[in-house]
């Protein structure tokens, strides 16, 4: 009966994982209205209903930030609810950081859940395994391999079988290693490679905070398609407002109407997105998921055929 609470709209491989190894999955709803944020009330709710409705035994939560599928940052005082949560209850709290460079929103910083551990009353037992990535950030762009994890308040026991399980598993790639290196080790402003790695790792990253405002913006002036900002990470999760006939059309295939949505913009565009089914959302909800990671020429292309595909598709069930 061991559970792991994940957000709703999640990254589907927290709920495959957890299917193959046999627990079971809690999902917390983001609030989309309120910049997909989390509060206390979501948490405890889910958490009674699976411990006394359900019989769950909950071991873990999952938390992402930024965020993905849906692009947002949390503000110190949500991951502060997570950790005062976690703490309360006895639960790990594992931290899906790594899109923590990805910030593109000025008014918004990247806070890690450890810094917030460590600094709020009543979370100095909080047991806590935070995780980054290479493959992620301004240097892998999700093409390098590489990882790490640190472990907060882990009991020492534990450490040495995570340790096994690492050491007899596949390591990175020799250049996802040489990745992680760079990324926990940047050169020093004294080092020969600083001043082009700086220079390069700026372009990627406002070339990257132009094609996220862009993306949105270009979402949201489509009549019944609504965005909310993209300040972190790589992706948009747009919600679309679809007429009735399609909505019928779609259950006569049997198939979700974001589902229908997605293909039919992919045979009238070539523009692959993600079905917002895929990740979890509230009932009712229609919508997909989209990057902004084509070069700014392309997603610029993009986002005029997002419009006309959308024109198109509501006309032809009008």
């Amino acid at each position: 009966r061991d559970a792991i609470m994940i957000p709703i709209p999640q990254y589907p491989i927290y709920s495959a994982i957890i299917s193959r190894l046999g627990a079971r999955q809690v999902g917390y709803y983001l609030d989309e209205d309120k910049g997909w944020a989390i509060t206390e009330r979501e948490l405890e709710d889910r958490r009674t209903a699976a411990v006394e409705r359900d019989g769950f035994d909950i071991r873990a939560l999952t938390l992402i930030n930024p965020g993905n599928p849906t692009g947002q940052v949390l503000s110190r005082e949500d991951i502060e609810i997570i950790c005062k949560f976690c703490a309360k209850h006895d639960i790990v709290l594992l931290a899906d950081e790594v899109y923590q460079r990805n910030i593109y929103n000025e008014k918004k910083e990247f806070v890690s859940a450890k810094k917030v551990a460590i600094e709020t009353p009543g979370c100095e037992n909080l047991q806590l395994i935070s995780f980054h990535s290479t493959s992620k950030g301004l240097i892998g762009e999700c093409g390098r391999r590489g990882g790490c994890m640190e472990l907060h308040n882990i009991d020492p026991y534990v450490q040495t079988q995570l340790y096994k399980l690492a050491s007899s598993g596949l390591c990175s790639g020799v250049d996802g290693q040489m990745m992680m290196s760079l990324m926990v080790r940047p050169p020093l402003p004294d080092e020969d490679s600083y001043e082009l790695f700086t220079k390069e790792e700026s372009s990627i990253f406002e070339s990257l905070k132009r094609r996220a405002l862009s993306l949105v913006q270009g979402l949201n002036d489509i009549d019944g398609v609504t965005c909310t900002p993209s300040d972190g990470a790589m992706y948009a999760f747009p919600r679309v407002e679809l007429p009735p006939k399609a909505l019928a059309d779609a259950a006569a295939r049997e198939q979700t109407p974001d589902t229908m949505y997605a293909l039919s913009l992919l045979e009238e565009t070539g523009i692959c997105v993600v079905p917002a089914s895929g990740f979890g959302q509230k009932e009712g909800r229609i919508g997909f998921r989209t990057t902004f990671l084509p070069q700014e020429d392309e997603l610029n292309e993009a986002i005029v055929e997002f419009k006309r595909h959308h024109e198109l598709f509501c006309e032809k069930y009008a």
